[in-house]
């Protein structure tokens, strides 16, 4: 603010206009109770607050709050024009700031100085950071549920857990992962995740494989549940293992559960003991069960369950984050443009956005500035000429020497 002091019997106030408050922080908050990105697609900009204005008698404006962003654990955070990673959000309560708020502009009583004790000058408040940014989500469970498409894995999730999955007898009834939270006894939860059915090249993302295997990453442990009643059961198995490793290696590192689905069935039954001898030769001991009539759950989630308490945390394996050297922000450029020249520059911008335009001093103080930068020099040694045109943002300034 450009304001000087008025009081009765004080002829010659000085300057006392306050600065303006800081604007408010983006921020992502991880919140443990969310478990979709689903939000995002229906508002695609958000903007926080500006800081209010200074006032009189030094008053430095208040600071807006910051913009906080709830997103649910496991959210992946990249700057979608770079691809740089910029935060992997898993713990309840964890914030990234993706965009810090700019600083009030300072008022006239910083601009006083022995010769001018009037100063009418002031800063607008500093330009605020915008970014555009992609979101990720890989669920965070403890225990993974793969298999073929109708083998019965939303069933099975359903049947152990309060998860209420939409179940049907045809394939691809589950397209979004499912997570259920099972109670083996008082003091032991497993949380589970459904994973959409695996085809043939889902690592190439056919049928959205790739999206959904990228679930799996996050987990410990898989359940692989294998259709009993399918044309070659083993097959499925070794097709599914497959696209696992190709998708990425540590999956077909990690520890399985191996159980044959629809065992209530009469010809299943009669096929079991060839299946449980073919699964045996790949090194996997088979559990026969059916998530229809709940038959044999309960020693698959606790064979699960030993398995967890033996595999070690692993991390993620991200993409490493892209190498920018570092940008002098007093660097600048120039181009011509129709009778005139752009002239480009982190900090010359900066400069332009928190100029007064109406206040004398305030454009005094911009001309000085575009001296100290070289920038004045820069545009001399081009040959500019009076009444040529500096464009800056969308400022247009008549040059005159």
């Amino acid at each position: 603010m450009v304001h000087f002091h008025r009081e009765k019997y004080v002829p010659r106030g000085g300057p006392d206009g306050g600065d303006g408050g800081r604007g408010g922080d983006v921020i992502f908050r991880v919140v443990k109770t969310l478990n979709t990105l689903t939000s995002f697609r229906y508002n695609h900009k958000y903007v926080a607050q500006d800081g209010s204005n200074g006032g009189g008698s030094n008053m430095t404006g208040k600071s807006a709050p910051d913009l906080i962003i709830p997103v649910p654990p496991g959210t992946i955070v990249y700057d979608a024009t770079t691809g740089e990673l910029l935060g992997d959000l898993v713990d309840d309560g964890q914030e990234l700031t993706v965009c810090k708020g700019g600083r009030g502009g300072r008022g006239n009583q910083h601009f006083a100085t022995s010769r001018n004790q009037a100063p009418r000058t002031a800063e607008k408040g500093e330009p605020p950071e915008e970014r555009a940014i992609r979101l990720e989500l890989k669920l965070l469970a403890d225990i993974g549920i793969v298999g073929v498409p109708n083998a019965g894995k939303s069933s099975f999730l359903a049947a152990v857990s309060n998860a209420k999955p939409r179940i049907a007898d045809y394939p691809f009834t589950t397209i979004d992962p499912n997570l259920g939270v099972v109670r083996l006894d008082l003091e032991t939860d497993l949380i589970l995740a459904d994973i959409p059915g695996l085809i043939e090249g889902a690592h190439e993302g056919v049928g959205l494989g790739d999206a959904f295997l990228k679930h799996i990453q996050r987990t410990r442990v898989l359940i692989h549940v294998v259709d009993g009643s399918a044309e070659d059961p083993l097959a499925d198995f070794s097709q599914i293992n497959s696209e696992l490793a190709l998708f990425d290696p540590a999956l077909a590192q990690k520890p399985q559960v191996v159980v044959v689905n629809k065992i209530d069935l009469p010809e299943v039954k009669d096929n079991w003991e060839n299946l449980r001898k073919g699964l045996k030769k790949h090194g996997y001991e088979a559990f026969a069960i059916s998530a229809l009539t709940r038959e044999n759950l309960q020693p698959v989630l606790w064979k699960a369950y030993e398995l967890l308490q033996i595999t070690p945390v692993q991390g993620v394996t991200l993409e490493l984050p892209v190498y920018k050297p570092d940008e002098d922000p007093r660097d600048f450029t120039l181009e011509q443009e129709g009778h005139g020249w752009r002239v480009r520059g982190a900090a010359i911008e900066r400069a332009a956005e928190m100029t007064y335009w109406e206040h004398d001093g305030s454009v005094r103080r911009f001309q000085y500035l575009m001296e100290k930068l070289g920038v004045d020099e820069a545009l001399r040694s081009k040959g500019i000429q009076n009444g040529n045109t500096v464009y800056i943002l969308d400022y247009e300034l008549e040059w005159q020497d």
